[in-house]
């Protein structure tokens, strides 16, 4: 919980305080990248915990992923520019991917599967505090002290996690040794024989370095999108997104290209989801400070507002799972969707249109909170469901990466909106307008995707 709570604070503070680092740093015309290098870093941490987690069990990498992070935070919080500044988050996005994908595998560890949904839903829960302070508290050291604050306040609390997480997983086995907590160790009489050895796996066809693929195509169809001229423009981004779409085929569930029922479309959901709720967040604070002239601490509020309401939402389809159990959560999901989009009309209405009161994007955000923790809750319990007992880290990992793939990607997308309006006389509103309206449409995609969750309808 404290190690989802270190995540969650990074998230919401340094968002807060983003638009003044990069005044500071000298990256406004780089804004989209103080979010995708952290997201772009993501995937790779998020694949190789998956992994590890799978062949070693949890308690390694997360000792690993927790090291990073904490170099990371020391480096983003001591950089001189906004190139090292850069380099911070990356390392910070590797601890990030390890954090998140090996709390899911450790619930799918330790829990039953009567209690996992719940499990999910307190998972969630570790965003609450640093939803409701972190956005303050990072706005007032930004504020009264330095940005730089923000950062090292990482710091111990993320030795103090360390300190409580790994003792216990380290007791934990690695997934598919056993099945629910309290099941009976499998006879040894009966129990299949291992399968032969086989050949290893060459290192550039490895999860690992297929992920750091994605994560460069990724990145070169990010920058692509940046660039002024039309001549370079076109083709980097199309070999870039060649490049991503090619790695992704090999980093996820057969079938989830194409959105194929059962875990697959689990994936598919998580993208949806985190690119429509992600996607729109990462650009509210720019827009209440630049648009509406808000200040730091009054922009977090919308941060908080949506954060908050996520957890009662996950809170109440956690409660509300058991009614589901067994068969397709469609209905959960797609309302969930549904409320979300609702949400970031309401949300872009407070931002862009200047007859509308500043604070109606706050409120807006508080709905789009609700929607996405329903829809949330929902679609990782049913995907993680269906998931086999030997491919749980691959499944946690899968869904990770979807939702980090979604961060990177749509914040890039809004960035290139900034840089390119800029660049040809535009303002900062038709850029969030065209950004909003991007993530408008994949929530209305997670509508129809949602009734493909269960191979069968039961």
């Amino acid at each position: 919980m404290l190690s989802v709570g270190l995540v969650a604070f990074e998230s919401m503070g340094v968002a807060t305080v983003l638009p003044e680092i990069a005044g500071r740093l000298g990256g406004l015309n780089a804004y989209g990248w103080g979010l995708s290098a952290l997201m772009l870093a993501n995937l790779i941490g998020t694949v190789a915990a998956g992994v590890a987690a799978d062949r070693h069990g949890p308690a390694r990498p997360l000792t690993l992923g927790l090291a990073v992070f904490a170099v990371g935070c020391a480096l983003a919080g001591a950089a001189p520019n906004w190139p090292a500044f850069l380099a911070g988050r990356f390392l910070q996005g590797l601890g990030v991917g390890a954090v998140m994908a090996l709390a899911y595998t450790a619930i799918a560890l330790a829990y039953p599967q009567r209690l996992r949904a719940r499990m999910f839903a307190l998972v969630s829960g570790g965003w609450t505090v640093p939803s409701l302070v972190g956005p303050s508290i990072a706005a007032v050291i930004a504020d009264h002290v330095s940005w730089r604050g923000v950062f090292v306040l990482l710091l111990p609390l993320i030795a103090v996690a360390a300190t409580l997480a790994l003792p216990q997983l380290r007791r934990l086995g690695r997934p598919g040794n056993a099945g629910d907590p309290g099941s009976p160790a499998p006879d040894p009489v009966s129990a299949p024989a291992p399968a032969p050895a086989t050949e290893a796996t060459p290192w550039w066809s490895t999860p690992v370095a297929r992920s750091v693929l994605l994560a460069a195509g990724t990145g070169l169809l990010l920058a692509g999108l940046q660039l002024r001229q039309l001549a370079l423009l076109i083709p980097l981004s199309a070999v870039g997104a060649a490049i991503a779409v090619l790695a992704l085929r090999r980093v996820t569930p057969a079938g989830t290209l194409t959105v194929r029922r059962g875990v697959p479309t689990g994936v598919v959901l998580r993208f949806l989801l985190c690119g429509a709720y992600f996607g729109s967040e990462a650009f509210l604070p720019l827009g209440l400070v630049r648009l509406r002239e808000l200040s730091a601490t009054e922009a977090g509020l919308g941060l908080s507002a949506g954060a908050i309401t996520w957890v009662l939402g996950a809170t109440w389809q956690g409660r509300a799972d058991s009614r589901w159990s067994g068969r397709s959560r469609a209905a959960p999901i797609a309302a969930g969707f549904a409320v979300l989009l609702v949400g970031i009309a309401v949300m872009a209405l407070g931002v862009l249109v200047d007859a509308v009161p500043a604070l109606t994007a706050v409120a807006g955000w508080a709905i789009g909170g609700a929607g996405m923790g329903v829809a949330f809750n929902a679609a990782t319990t049913d995907a993680m469901e269906q998931a086999a007992a030997d491919k749980q880290g691959e499944a946690s990992g899968s869904m990770q990466l979807a939702q980090t793939l979604a961060v990177a990607v749509l914040s890039g997308l809004g960035g290139a909106a900034v840089t390119l309006s800029a660049a040809h006389g535009g303002s900062v509103t038709l850029a969030l307008t065209v950004t909003f309206a991007l993530t408008a449409a994949l929530a209305a995609a997670g509508i129809l995707a949602a009734r493909r969750i269960r191979p069968t309808t039961t």
